[in-house]
């Protein structure tokens, strides 16, 4: 039995999940989209790559995997930097490119999208920084285990992949034999590691008087989130989690005391974790953003850190321990030998009467979005004052939060949010899942495209456009009164009707917050709370304003007079 090759890798990527693929077509890769929508797969073609791979890897973080079509050189080096934040940030993307016909590239003839030096590896040789795996589809015997061995590494590491399609290649007959057996990951075999960790892992938690547990992102990457919440559950210690970890477990529980943010947070909880006894980590992502400048990195001696394919206790690491390790541990704990541990006191901060007719403000605004969320929603916080001010929300149970995180390309979340709903969407089956985007009035301008792609899709996006003129959060760092951290006014309210909403859609669903009346007005509409397809929500704030960690950085600006 036979399959063309297009149909080979189609069906794949439906047997692992993906639902929907993204991308631009280009002339390299016309005849494989041929075989996009006849295979069941959603064709939804974005207005540029980069926008695309941003897409692809908000699907990923919901599905588990994506994929984004390009087309050679152009397409793809158009992509690259959203491939590279998903590899940083672990999104596994299956990036496929339509690449130059083999008799073209065996003549090393000059063509278009290429540096005419008649040499082809060029590009691909710069994914392999940003991939960690790569295919490039010319030999049929060898195809379906290529594609297959391309898929598994996605799927194990968590990170794009590339797979390079020549455009004479989507046609040729491949074996169908290995489509009998859906890819899937052996879990892997219990050790003499796991068995010796296990030990010291349940030891410590026995032994643990002032103990606490951190979720982190990798913790999505790894697929242990529900193992996670469990051990949360068991223990009922303290917990906490960072940025890139929000929402991977229920915030709701009792126990689950927010973001931990180290001396930029509160000082009960630093004392807390500078003199507790055990410290388990799951998922950690040490970036400098993600421990708030490594003030909330943990203790090294008394932390247990459960990574990928290891276990640190202390100096002493574990390797190749399975990916069961952790299930294998809640479910072996003896819950009568835990400590019951009282944590640190709450953060709780009193609600200020707000001058209805004052300006809005940072210290306050996020807070009061809390009342717009409910369980199964998503949201999303672009890099800057909303990725920061987002750590005020409270997340409903089976809500989930996406925050710029360590690689922090301004412009990735509002494509990232396309990408979320979509696969949300896919799995849920549910045409009304919503999606609320924070994005500033500078990021806005680098994907602001894309929310032409969500009318077209009929999505149930709220986009909460922060105007406060340019960019704050380099304002903060610096050059606070420079020309070059200002951005173009723009009519924001427009955004929707130039971009596809019908009229009658547009003047419903477009508004303007000045104050804190303007905004409880906003909220409490009914287009808000129970409507459909993209509202847009444009709230002015002062230029300097902004909170948490990039509060002492703009007071130092304004000292200085910079």
């Amino acid at each position: 039995m036979s399959i063309k090759v297009a149909d080979y890798l189609f069906t794949r990527l439906r047997q692992l999940g993906v639902d929907t693929v993204f991308g631009v077509p280009g002339d390299f890769n016309l005849r494989l989209l041929d075989f996009v929508e006849p295979s069941g797969l959603r064709w939804v073609g974005n207005c540029n790559e980069l926008n695309g791979a941003y897409a692809a890897d908000g699907y990923a973080r919901i599905k588990g995997l994506s994929a984004l079509v390009t087309t050679y050189g152009v397409g793809e080096l158009s992509a690259i930097n959203g491939i590279a934040g998903a590899f940083a940030e672990k999104a596994p993307i299956v990036h496929i490119v339509g690449s130059v016909p083999r008799p073209k590239q065996e003549a090393r003839i000059f063509v278009h999208h290429t540096f005419g030096d008649g040499d082809y590896r060029h590009f691909a040789s710069m994914a392999t920084h940003v991939t960690v795996a790569q295919a490039n589809l010319i030999d049929p015997r060898l195809i379906p285990d290529q594609i297959d061995w391309v898929l598994k590494q996605a799927i194990l590491h968590s990170r794009p992949v590339y797979i390079e399609v020549p455009d004479d290649m989507p046609d040729v007959l491949v074996e169908t034999k290995n489509l009998e057996d859906v890819i899937k990951l052996d879990p892997g075999r219990q050790t003499e590691s796991d068995a010796v960790a296990l030990e010291q892992v349940t030891e410590r938690i026995y032994g643990a008087k002032q103990p606490l547990i951190i979720v982190d992102g990798e913790t999505r990457a790894m697929g242990i989130s529900t193992d996670a919440e469990n051990l949360v559950k068991l223990t009922n210690w303290p917990t906490w989690t960072t940025m890139f970890g929000r929402a991977l477990i229920n915030e709701q529980l009792q126990n689950v005391y927010g973001i931990y943010t180290g001396q930029f947070g509160d000082p009960s909880w630093k004392k807390y974790h500078d003199t507790a006894d055990l410290i388990i980590i799951i998922g950690p992502h040490y970036s400098d953003t993600n421990t708030s400048i490594f003030t909330a990195l943990p203790n090294a001696a008394v932390t247990v850190a459960f990574s990928p394919n290891t276990i640190q206790i202390g100096d002493d690491i574990y390797r190749d321990v399975s990916k069961s390790f952790l299930n294998r541990l809640v479910s072996s704990l003896d819950a009568s030998r835990i400590a019951k541990v009282e944590g640190p006191s709450y953060s709780i901060r009193t609600n200020k009467a707000l001058d209805p007719s004052g300006l809005i403000t940072q210290e306050h605004f996020w807070e009061k979005m809390n009342g717009l969320f409910q369980e199964g929603d998503l949201i999303l916080a672009e890099t800057g004052t909303s990725s920061y001010g987002s750590q005020a929300f409270s997340v409903p149970k089976n809500a989930r939060l996406f925050n710029a995180v360590t690689w922090l390309s301004i412009g990735y979340m509002l494509p990232a949010t396309l990408g979320a709903t979509l696969a949300q969407r896919d799995r849920t089956k549910d045409d009304t899942t919503r999606s609320f985007l924070f994005i500033g009035d500078g990021s806005l301008q680098m994907s602001v495209q894309e929310i032409s792609t969500m009318i077209k899709e009929n999505l149930n996006v709220i986009i909460f456009v922060i105007n406060n003129g340019g960019y704050t959060i380099e304002r903060a760092i610096h050059g606070r009164t420079q020309r070059y951290n200002d951005v173009a006014v723009w009519r924001h309210t427009q955004a929707t009707s130039f971009f596809g909403a019908n009229e009658s859609h547009s003047v419903n669903n477009n508004f303007v917050a000045r104050s804190w009346s303007d905004l409880e007005r906003i909220l409490s509409n009914e287009s808000i709370q129970k409507g459909s397809g993209v509202r847009l929500v444009e709230v002015f704030m002062e230029r300097d304003d902004v909170c948490g960690i990039l509060l002492p950085l703009m007071k130092t600006r304004i000292a200085n007079g910079d």
